[in-house]
Parts: C-alpha cells; structure tokens; sequence
C-alpha cells in the first residue's frame, strides 16, 4: 500500500518559478520525490518489477535486403535470408519466424534439411550454422567457422548427413551435418582439373550429385570449367572446359543431360555421351542482327531445367535480356515446349525457386509452381495454368509499398470495427489471382487464449492510409484509404510540389483516430489535416476547407528574466510568434512586392465528388503561406469526438477548430496563450530588412532539401536511418559468385551539394524549419534535442540590421535538433558569412571527438565563431534544446503535445469541464478550459467558447505525453461520441442525434469532487499534479544523459504505467502516481530517426517500430505475454511421414539405375578419410539444446512442463534401473547355467580326470 499525499487547494505556491524551485525539482536522477502534504490518499499500486519483461514478439513485412532463399518440399516451409543476417521462415498464414546471427554477416546460402526440422545457413563470415526449427524459436545447435577459405556454394543432397562446401579457391570440403565436423576428404581443385591447366578454375559455384549415381558430384567453376568427380574413386570421370563464365547447373531428373547458364546470355546442353560439346546452345534473348551477329545479352543467373509426366519440360530462367533495350525491367522466362513466356518484374529479381511434387531428384519432377523472390517483393507464380497467374500473397509484404512515414498503434479495439473495416476494405481486392491454394502451407498455427482485437495503422510517403487487423501475433491488411484523393493533381510546372521540388506533397505526417467514434484525422507534411468519418453508405459530397493562417513574426527574443533563478530554465531561445488569425483572402493573391501570400500549399476539390464506403473526408484544414513564407509544418494534433473539436499547432502557435459548426475557434501565438503568466522576458530586436530576398532563400532551401530527400523518403532501399556496414559490403563482394546479388558499398553517397546562396542564408532572416528525414548519430546514439539547460546561462544579444551577429556556440552544444512531433528530426538552413566553411559532420567530430556516419552533409555548411569563456561554461553534460538550439538561433516555441479531457482549468473550480492541456517545446504546460454547450441544438449552433486560464507548470525538455488518473489511481478515459452513420438512411421515429459517453474524474470516486491526478512526461521529467490545485506531487528525473522520445501511459494487468523509450535505446516503465521505476532494460544497440518515428507503445504491455523500412518489429515488455508468447506463435516443424520413392522398374534399373548404394559414411567417415586439418575450420557449440529446453520450460504452462521434464528424467532413470537390474538378472541366470553344466561335467569324474 502506498502513502500519497493530497495537496488542498489555496496551499500551493503562486507562481511557476516557485514550483519548479521547491526541493522535489532538484532530486537527482531516478528518485520520485513527493512534496509535503497534509492530507493522505491511499492508492493500491499493484504493478512490480515482476510484470515487466522485454522480449521481441513478432516481425511483419517483407525481408530487406533479402539474398538467398530455400524451400522444403515435404515441410512446405520457405526460408528467405537477409544482408543484415536475418532469417525469415514461412509456412501457412500465421507461421511467421524471425532468426537473427549474432554475427549479424550477409546470408549467402539456406539449404533445408529435408523433413528433419533443420536448416543450414552458409554467412559471409565465412561460417555454417545449423538451426533447429523442433522449437517454436529456432535456435543455433552448431556453427563451424572457416577460417583460410571462403563459402560461395553448398549442397546437401537428400537424406544425407554430409554437406558439400564449395569455396573460393575451388576446393570442395566435406562437412558431417551431425557433428558439425569437417570430412578428411577434401576434393583439391588442381586434381580436379587436368594438369595441362595452365589457369585457376575460379570459385565454385556449383555442386550436386548425378541423379544417375549419387557417388558422383558435379563441380562447376566459375571460370567455365566442369568437373564430375567420382566419390569412389576420387578421379574425375569427365572435364569440360567452356569459353564462358558459368553461373548456374540444372540436371535432367534422368541423368543423361544438364543444362549450364552463362554469362553471354547463353544456355548449354550437355550431354555425358559426348561432353567435348555441347549438345545444344542455345540465346532464348538473343536475336540475329543484319549483319548476322548475335545481339549480346545479359547473363543468365540461374536456370532450372524441371520435367514434367504431362507436358514437355520447363525451362525457366532468370536475365539474359538483350543490352539493346534501355529501361527493361527485369524478368523471369518460361520456356514450355516451343512457347516462351517473360514475365516482367517490377524489381530485381534475387533468386527464385521451382516447386516440384517430389524431394527425389531422379524422379520425374512435375513443378507446380516457382517461387520469385525480388529485392522488394515476394511473389509466386502458378505453373499449371498457362497463362502462369500469381498467387494471392497471404502474407504482409506489402507494408513498404509507399515508405512508411509514420505508425499507430491500437490495442483492444471495440471488437466490431475490425470486421467492418475488413468489409468494406475487401471489394477494393485485386482480382486476377491463381484460385488454387497458397503452395505454402507447412507449420500450424492456432488462435491463442490471450488474443483481444489490436489495429495498426501506417501512414506512408504517397499519402495513403492502412489499417491493419493485428490480433494474436498477425498482420492482414483491412483497409485502404488514399487522402491524395482530396486534393486536384498539382499540374506539371504549377504549385508548391513544382517549385520546392518536392514528390510527396500528401506524405502523412501523423495520424489521431478514435476507434469509438470512427472519426479519423490525417496530418500531412504540406501542413493540411483532413478529418475522415466513416460511413456504410456511399455519398456524394462537397469536401469543406477550411484555410488557417497561423505564422509569426520573429521580432521578439525570449531571454530569461534576470530575477529568475529558476535552474531548469535558464536559457530558452525562442521567439514569440504573432497571432494571425483566418483571413478571408482570395487564395491566389500576391503581395505588393509579388511575394506570395495567404495561399494553400495543396489545391482542395472544389466540386462534388462520390465517394465510396469507407472513410469519407468531412472537413480539410490548410494553413497558408504568410508574406511568401510557407506554413510550418504542424508538430501536434489532438480530436475529441464528444467535444466536436480538433486541436493542433506548431512552432508559431495554436489553432482549435469546431469541426461540427466548421468553424476556427481558436487561433493564437504560443506567447499569447501565457497572458500574464509568462515566465520569459522578451526583448525586443530590430525588424527583418528584406522580406522578399527572404522569401527566396527560403524557396531554394525548401526546393534542395526536398530534391534531396524526397530519395530517401521514396525509397525503402535508401533507409532513412540505416549505417552503412562496409566491412560487411567488403565480405560480400569478396565472397561473390556469378549468382550472387551484388550491392553497392554504401547506399547514401549522394554528390548533390547545397547552393551557395543557400549556405550564406543571413542571419537575421526567419529560415523555415524543416523536417530532417535522415538521421544524426552520434558514438551510436542520437545527440540529444530539447531538455532545458541547467546551468545559468547569457542573455542572447539582439541583432541589428546592420547584419548577422554569430552566436556562440560551445563544444557541447551541436548545431542541430529534433522535431517536437516525435516523428522526424527539425534542422534550420544555417546562417554564415565568414570563411572557413566547416561540414555539419565535421562539426560534430570536432565538438564530441568521435567518428560518425551521416549523410546529410549536403544540408548544412557553415562556419562558427568560438569563444573560450562559453566554451567554458557550456559543457557536454549541458543540456539541449530544440528551441534553442538550431543553427540559426531563430528558433520558436513549438506545440508538442495537446489532450482534450474532463479536468479543472482553474484552481477555483468545483467541478471538472472540458478543457484543453498544451506542451511546448520549452517544458510550459498550459491548461485552456473550454465552454461547450451540451445540449444537441444549441451545440450545433452556439459558439464553443475558449479561455485561457493562466495556468503554467513547468517541466525538463520538451512536453511529450499527458494522461489522466482518478485518487484511486485509475486511468480516466478521454469522452467520446457513439459512432452514427450520417449517411444512413433517416428513421422519423428515431431522430439521429448524438450519444456521448463520459468519464468524469469524479465518477469512479466516492466523494463528489475529489479531483484528479495529471501526468505529464517531458524529454527528461515525468511529473504527477493533484486537480484543481494544481499542486506538484511527484517528480522523476527520467534521464540525464540522453532524451526521452516516446511516452505514453499505458493499462497493464488492470493497472496503469507510463511507458519510455529513449533515445540512448532504453526502455523504461514508472509505476502511476508514484513514478516509480519498474523497468529500464538497454534494448536497442543504437537508435535511429526510423525508429524514432515510428515507435509506439499501447496497452496490454505492446510496442512496435520500424526495424527496417520493409519491417516492423512488435515487442512486449509484459511478463505474462512473454510466459505466454510459446503458445501464441506458430509451429514450424510437423511430423510428416517421407514420402517413398517411386518404383524404377526392372528394366530401368538394370540398364540405367545404381547398381549398388552408396554408402557415404563409409567413404567420408574418419575411418576412411581421416580428420580434417584444425586449423581450416573451427567448431563452435551452438545453445539450440538448451535453449528449446528452457523455451519449453517457460511457457504459460511453464510449472507443468518442469513437472514432465522432470517426470522423464526420473522415468529415464528409473528405466535404466530397470534395464540394469533386468541385465543383472540375466546375468545371473547365465552364471548359474554354466555353473550348473560345469558341474554335470565334473560331477563324475575323478581327481586325477582333471
């Protein structure tokens, strides 16, 4: 039982200085302080370290970078592996594995065992790891590091236990797959080829045993030599040598014949009668030109030569296009008989697959389908129809399709919304699909016990909008919604899109969505917000814009007062915005100097339009451009559907808008929203001098960040966030055979420099703030973006207009922050006339001494001015502000954060009202109190009037969350509004009015009026306030070394929490009200702009970001999901019986067929072939065996499960008594019937007889 205590209301301090200068401010890192108070409450906090625990749950989408894929033909199970060392394992809809190597090396190779519940992986470290996939998480049993030679090809024939190795030096090595123990039989390359020989054959890059004779290998090098090695005899019984490079081998199930792919585009028959030739060459690409020379083609990667009991054979390969057709894309080709089928693709292919009936490979293989796995795809195609239609993909792989740009996420949704969303999302299918069922469908999979409804939503760069069903562990898309479809296409050469350069004028920015109510809100980077209801019906409508003019005009500083000895807040550096409120200016117009001006950034469709089922736009917000300005971008956005308001705001202030009347009721500068609480001074500087040469500058900023990060955002392939790993590109290439995808060593060279005049932007202009869409590491973290200083700082000296005046910058303070969204970093154009332009890069390698990868070069040169006794006084430990610490200084207060909720604006109040809690970027929280009117007429007609209370608290670093608790300690939900359906048919019995549901803070309280408790969680403090007084109850320093950058307060196990996540990777849980630690586990390595843009928390102990641009990572930090996480997931090994092969028949056998079998054991055993040198390979013990033993000891029947195991050892113990007694026991039978015969024998005899 916890003690907190209740501060009564006229007790305490009158101002904001004076909260934030008691004792609790100042307790160090870690500790919650509570204030005195003479009244107690008693709240029972249930929740203990023990509900907490962090552990990786499942991950959806496509594999990035995918490099090589395997399939098990009796399991159906598909592995794909990846450039970063994962590996994906497939099966049926809901068997979903992810594995990680530690080693983190490129996937050069899978190999299956087949129907044993293993796999292979050959990395570009040079290692093979064997997997165990009995267990629900696989695990590694073995690894065996190479260590002079490097893997490019391996081969695992069909029930064998010996895994050929093919390296780089043409050696071909032997690996025992139960030991995990090099063979001492090692096929050399120089005995491989004929002594004449006067080059290296090159690299393997083809093994596999003769369908004929399973003691014979064939080996293919790269340099078009092939070698069939008699296992037996250990010679080779045939070369060829070919003037092309070689990339791939297919045999023909028979034996007879195999067919090679080359470099020129070519495929080669050959057959064993006659290897001095090749039976057929044929170019499937290659045309004859006039002059009778074959068009030169591109190589052919791979080919598959596949037979078929009732057609002819499939031949299907992949390249050999001609070079004479620019812009091709890239295709896989069928040949069947004389037709030839290509089917193009929308990306590189990197490897692909034919399914057959039969794991045997001298059999009769009858493929059913081929598996095409592309560098941003997955697809499969059906091979008995003939006109060869894909298969519908059950599986997410589609999440990248647009970036994703932001992410939601939603747990125990009302369970009716995702069936309707699932309906009204499934007449937009795509038709056209192979109605045969997905080939894949090994595994099993059950819906687990601890399943609710969850919903993500994904906001992506070309402004779409899904909804995705992810309940019990899966990912199935729902919904689809396009918010472009609002506005008129920007014609070529016209609008804002045309003039910044900029692709993705409707990338979503943010999303708000209230599953109740069904009113969704969109926040796009062109600073517009379209509000969505959701109807059954369709309609035709006429979309209403409204067109908000909220931009400042930076002639105030704030500086701290000189009596303020508040320590938190000594040196905010932000400029007080101007209130412009909505202006009924023709868009279009200009002014005077033809600057534009109070002109949307996006052109909104002016006439009716018939919209579908669905989400249907109902009202569109734009802010305009201001005296050839653009809008800023909106940092925050808040909706309330029992309110009918929608709240948002960004670095120059405030908006509020009714969305039921239509109307802006609200529209203020940030400065105005203090009135006479302002706990800055502002001094007053001297006025902008040219406003139009502004306007330009600004204008070919805008136009070269966008032109240069519109790549990044566009492309999943140029991650936003990803460090570039060239030893690990280096390691690929170096182990490179003619099949192997190639990649480029860094994927963010870009040679585009930012402008001169770009780069000498003035000082003493307002650059626009812009949203950085790369990331900025520093020593593997991202460098800190808005806490307060805490140390006293300088007033910041006005700028005249004579010119620029430098600020002075420490060594501890870098030149760039963070975005006050959550989402995406901020950064200024810098400002600089001197010389000795010095890279933002190289800024921060001299400020932190240390070596770090950025591209965003291009964006900021600039020179700084040092000046020793600042130096001296800014230390690295100095905290950092957004606000105040761009390179440019013209920084605002930005809006961080908004919450509608029932609370107590003023400290008088009696009951609690509708109101409207602000965060800004400098730690103020604001408290507005609303009046709406509650009765259905009068609301749709009476202004909703709103006031500023004066209410401030403060806080370290930016605002980030607020939430809301009764005394007892109780979450408080925000009131909503009961979905209706506008567009549905009127009942005249049943008028249709509206039904709101509230949670008053009183109403789970027994006394009338007891008030409640406020949180509210900054980049580095998390604060509780007792209602109305207002009164600070506790305080928790969250981080002084680092930032927070997502928080939320979370329900778990019928309690509540607020949930971290940090930027040094770290993610924290405080007990509520005490904030008292529970949880701080060091997840991620590093953290990255992806993530920071896309983590989120949500109830019942769940998370996700983007772990890569084509995936996303779901993690639990519940201890009761991860003791029931086994159960949840699915199986990925079944037993199946082997199916048997087929009978060959007498005559077959005689004449074609293995004489005897092969025994490979006894020619590769260390009987016969010896041991292998140490020094060429190392083993190392996987933990596979004793991790499935602890998986399976943890699950949710964790106590029954150590109970059998324990069960079968004493049982195993008691049977090997058994056994052993039962031994004895027959021993001593034997004993006494010999004795007993020994004496018959002797019994007659005499003495001298023996």
């Amino acid at each position: 039982m916890k003690k907190f205590r209740k501060v009564l209301d006229g007790l305490t301090t009158s101002s904001p200085g004076g909260t934030m200068g008691s004792p609790s401010c100042g307790s160090a890192a870690g500790t919650p302080t509570a204030a005195p108070t003479p009244k107690e409450i008693d709240v029972q906090e249930t929740l203990v370290s023990e509900n907490f625990q962090l552990c990786k749950t499942v991950r959806h989408g496509f594999p990035y970078q995918p490099t090589s894929l395997a399939f098990d033909p009796v399991q159906k199970i598909l592995a794909i592996g990846s450039r970063s060392g994962g590996v994906r394992i497939l099966g049926r809809p809901g068997v979903d594995c992810y594995c990680q190597h530690e080693s983190g090396a490129a996937v050069l190779q899978l190999q299956f065992l087949i129907n044993e519940g293993a796999l292979v992986t050959a990395c570009a470290d040079d290692t093979l790891h064997l997997w165990n996939l009995r267990q629900r998480r696989p695990a590694v049993l073995h690894s065996l590091k190479f260590n002079r030679e490097r893997i490019t090809f391996c081969h695992l024939p069909f029930q064998s236990k010996w895994l050929y190795v093919g390296t780089e030096r043409g050696n071909t090595h032997i690996v025992n797959i139960e030991s995990f123990i090099l063979s001492g039989y090692v096929i050399m390359w120089n005995k491989a080829i004929e002594l004449s020989t006067k080059t290296h054959p090159g690299p393997v890059v083809h093994l596999s045993d003769s369908p004929k004779d399973e003691g014979k290998l064939l080996i293919g090098f790269e340099g078009g030599t092939i070698v069939q090695w008699d296992l037996r005899a250990k010679k080779a019984d045939f070369r060829i040598y070919y003037d092309e490079a070689i990339h791939s081998v297919s045999w023909h199930h028979e034996g007879k014949q195999f067919m090679c792919s080359h470099s020129d585009g070519s495929l080669t028959l050959w057959n064993l009668r006659n290897t001095t030739k090749p039976f057929q060459v044929t170019f499937p690409h290659g045309k004859i030109q006039k002059d009778g020379r074959k068009e030169s083609c591109k190589p052919i990667l791979k080919v598959e030569y596949k037979t078929s009991r009732s057609s002819e054979p499939f031949v299907i390969f992949s390249g050999g296009l001609s070079y004479d057709k620019a812009g091709r894309r890239p295709a896989l080709t069928i040949m069947h008989g004389k037709a030839i089928t290509v089917l193009e693709m929308d990306y590189p292919i990197v490897e692909f697959m034919v399914l057959c009936e039969t794991p045997y490979n001298n059999e009769v293989q009858d493929p059913y389908a081929v598996v095409v796995l592309l560098e941003k795809d997955f697809i499969v195609v059906d091979l008995t129809q003939s006109n060869f239609p894909v298969f519908e993909n059950p599986y997410p792989m589609d999440i990248h399709e647009s970036p994703v740009t932001c992410t939601a996420y939603f747990a125990d949704c009302p369970p009716d919304i995702i069936p309707i969303l699932y309906s009204i999302g499934a007449k937009n299918k795509k038709t056209g699909y192979s109605h045969k069922e997905w080939p894949i469908g090994g595994g099993t999979w059950t819906l687990g016990s601890h399943t609710y409804p969850e919903i993500i939503i994904t906001g992506h760069a070309d402004g779409s909008i899904k909804f995705w069903d992810a309940s019990a562990f899966t990912l199935q898309m729902l919904y689809k919604l396009k918010t472009s479809k609002v506005f008129e296409k920007p014609k070529p050469g016209e609008g804002r899109a045309a003039e910044l350069g900029e692709e993705d004028p409707f990338a979503v920015q943010m999303v708000s969505w209230c599953p109740h109510s069904r009113i969704f809100c969109v926040v796009g980077i062109s600073a517009h917000i379209i509000l969505y209801r959701f109807s059954k019906y369709d309609a035709n409508t006429q979309i209403v814009s409204l067109e908000v003019r909220l931009q400042c005009e930076p002639e105030d500083i704030i500086t701290p007062s000189e009596n303020e000895n508040n320590p938190c807040f000594s040196e905010p550096g932000s400029h007080s915005p101007q209130t412009h409120h909505q202006h009924p200016v023709s868009p279009g117009s200009r002014t005077p100097d033809g600057a534009k001006d109070s002109i949307p950034c996006l052109k909104v469709k002016d006439k009716m339009v018939r919209v579908p089922p669905g989400y249907q736009s109902d009202l569109v917000i734009q802010l305009l451009w201001v005296d050839g300005e653009p809008p800023q971008q909106i940092t925050s956005l808040d909706l309330n559907s029992a309110y009918g308001l929608l709240a948002f705001g960004n670095c120059n202030g405030l908006a509020v808008v009714d969305y039921l009347q239509k109307t802006v009721i609200l529209c203020i500068s940030t400065l105005d929203l203090y009135g006479a609480t302002d706990p800055y001074q502002r001094l007053t500087r001297s006025p902008r001098r040219n406003r139009q040469s502004t306007s330009e500058h600004c204008m070919r900023g805008l136009s070269n960040f966008y032109s240069d990060s519109k790549k990044r955002i566009r492309t999943s392939y140029q991650s936003l966030t990803e460090l570039t790993d060239n030893q690990q590109s280096i390691d690929m290439e170096r182990s490179k055979s003619p099949t192997s995808v190639h990649y480029p060593t860094s994927l963010h060279n870009d040679p585009r420099i930012l402008p001169e005049p770009v780069a000498s932007l003035r000082a003493s202009h307002c650059s626009p703030v812009f949203y950085l869409l790369d990331n900025d590491h520093v020593n593997g973290h991202c460098t800190s973006p808005t806490s307060q200083p805490c140390s006293a700082g300088k007033p910041r000296i006005p700028m005249g207009p004579e010119g620029p005046r430098l600020t002075r910058r420490g060594p501890g303070r870098p030149p760039f922050r963070k975005a006050q969204s959550a989402a995406c970093m901020e950064i200024s154009l810098p400002v600089s006339h001197t010389e000795g332009h010095a890279s933002r890069r190289a800024m921060l390698q001299q400020l932190h001494g240390v070596t770090m990868y950025s591209h965003d070069e291009h964006h900021t040169t600039a020179s700084y001015c040092w000046n020793e006794r600042e130096s001296r006084e800014n230390s690295f430990s100095r905290s950092r502000s957004s606000s105040v610490s761009s390179i440019d200084r013209d920084t605002k207060e930005a809006i961080t954060t908004l919450q509608f909720g029932e609370s107590y604006g003023r400290k008088s109040d009696a009951l609690p009202t509708p109101c409207l809690w602000v965060g800004t970027s400098l730690g103020v929280v604001i408290l507005i109190p609303l009046s709406i009117p509650t009765d259905h007429e009068e609301r749709m007609e009476d202004p909703v009037t709103v006031g500023p209370s004066g209410a401030v608290q403060m806080l370290k670093g930016s605002v980030l969350r607020f939430g809301f608790l009764d005394c007892n300690g109780a979450l408080i939900q925000s009131p909503y509004e009961v979905w209706r359906d506008l567009n549905a048919p009127e009942d005249p019995d049943r008028p249709r009015r509206r039904k709101l549901v509230h949670f008053s803070p009183s109403s789970s309280q027994d006394a009338f009026g007891e008030g409640h408790l406020a949180v509210v969680c900054s980049e580095r403090q998390a604060k509780v306030f007792l209602m109305p007084s207002q009164s600070c109850l506790f305080v928790h320093n969250i981080t002084e070394s680092s930032f927070v950058l997502r928080a939320d307060v979370v329900s778990l196990c019928n309690s509540v929490c607020l949930a971290c996540f940090c930027a040094n990777g770290h993610v924290m849980t405080l007990s509520l009200p005490s904030l008292r630690p529970l949880m701080d586990v060091n997840y991620l390595p590093l953290t990255d702009m992806r993530i920071a843009r896309t983590f989120c928390f949500t109830n019942e102990g769940q998370a996700l970001y983007l772990s890569s641009p084509t995936e996303i990572q779901r993690i639990t930090y519940s201890q009761e999901m991860c003791d029931n996480l086994q159960e949840m997931l699915g199986e990925l090994f079944t037993p199946i019986e082997t199916p048997e092969a087929q009978n060959r028949g007498f005559l077959k056998g005689f004449f074609g067929g293995n004489a005897h079998t092969f025994d490979r054991e006894e020619l590769f055993g260390e009987a016969a072939a010896g041991k292998a040198s140490r020094s060429l390979a190392q083993h190392i013990p996987g933990q596979g065996g004793v991790e499935g033993m602890k998986v399976a000891a943890s699950g949710a029947v964790g106590e029954l499960a150590r109970a059998r195991i324990a069960l079968d050892e004493r049982g195993q113990r008691l049977g090997e008594l058994e056994e052993r007694t039962a031994l004895m026991m027959t021993s001593a039978e034997t004993f006494s019937k010999h004795a007993h015969e020994l004496m018959l024998k002797c019994k007659d005899k005499k003495w001298y007889q023996f």
